[in-house]
């Protein structure tokens, strides 16, 4: 009896597990399904709709106001006549070559403009009452303008319409902090002469808001100008005019870190090119200045300030330095005995 028991309960031990198995399996495979289906309906939901589909594409808020242009590919469609079906390219002279009507000059017109002279061709020739016409743009190159000079990002850009200024200037980047305070505009046309703006940062946005950029110009963003401080100064160097395109004596100054200890600043001396070509030394109180006794000077580009060195200054600090020098020397050889 033991033994049947025995062997009883392992055939149970045996079905429950086998029962175990079962049930891990099924788990496993809902799971699989699951995941297969989850897997299937995100590969639907990521998948490309087809073209013609409910596919959508990116349109430029300006394409309605662009202006036709040879090359175009046009798509022309009138409605229960198919004998106005047709894909029309636009000439060198800027035509196209319609059905019955023959050649009708579109080249500078918007397709809205160009689609009710169409419409008004099929009245005037009796060949349809009320005709719905459909035209589109197939093909076209879209017109640039360049960008040169102190932009972030120079380049040739897509400019459809005619644009403010300032709105041109952020297709580039904006201006660079060495950027100037004008822009130099010349207009496609070869009739036209440069116009020069001034502009900067510091510029009122309306003063500028009724400069329009236009498709096939140039944009050229002058540099800033660029004044040179020389002589007894902690930084000597270039330094960048501001904003507005100017810079003060006491800015050059505070631009170089000040003066040096050996400066002589009782006078400094601005270098300046004329546009002939002359030079001429200006000859400045500095230390009025200073003092507010004397009235700051405006620089102006490509000027050179100059500090010059105090010899007295320069020869007790190299007295000091000697004096300084032997002192630790002394002190050092006391204590090496």
């Amino acid at each position: 009896m033991k033994h049947k028991s025995i062997r009883a309960m392992f055939v149970v031990v045996a079905i429950v597990a086998a029962l175990a198995d079962i049930g891990t399996a099924q788990i496993d495979l809902q799971q699989k399904i699951g995941s297969d289906s989850l897997m299937t309906s995100r590969r639907r939901s990521e998948a490309p709709t087809a073209p013609g589909n409910g596919k959508l594409a990116v349109v430029p808020a300006d394409f309605a106001q662009l202006k036709l242009a040879p090359g175009f590919l046009l798509g022309l469609n009138v409605l229960d006549d198919s004998d106005f079906t047709a894909t029309l390219r636009i000439d060198e002279q800027g035509n196209i070559a319609l059905p019955v009507l023959g050649i009708l000059h579109v080249s500078g017109e918007t397709v809205s403009e160009a689609r009710v002279q169409i419409q008004k061709s099929l009245v005037e020739n009796k060949i349809l009452n009320d005709p719905q016409v459909d035209l589109s743009i197939i093909e076209y190159s879209a017109p640039e303008v360049t960008i040169t000079g102190e932009v972030a990002s120079p380049g040739r850009y897509p400019l459809l319409v005619a644009r403010k200024l300032v709105d041109v200037l952020a297709l580039a980047g904006g201006t660079t902090v060495l950027a100037g305070n004008e822009i130099q505009i010349t207009h496609g046309t070869a009739d036209s002469s440069p116009l020069m703006v001034h502009y900067s940062k510091a510029t009122d946005p309306k003063a500028v808001e009724d400069v329009l950029v236009r498709p096939g110009d140039t944009l050229q963003v002058k540099r800033a100008g660029v004044v040179y401080v020389l002589g007894a100064v902690a930084r000597p160097g270039g330094f960048v005019m501001q904003e507005e395109g100017t810079l003060s004596v006491l800015q050059a100054i505070s631009l170089a870190n000040g003066t040096s200890q050996t400066a002589k600043t009782g006078t400094i001396y601005i270098l300046r090119r004329n546009s002939d070509g002359s030079q001429v030394d200006i000859a400045l109180p500095y230390k009025k200045i200073t003092k507010g006794k004397s009235s700051d000077v405006q620089l102006h580009a490509t000027d050179i300030l100059y500090v010059p060195t105090s010899a007295i200054k320069a020869a007790l600090i190299n007295t000091q330095g000697i004096i300084s020098s032997a002192a630790s020397a002394s002190i050092y050889a006391a204590a090496v005995q």
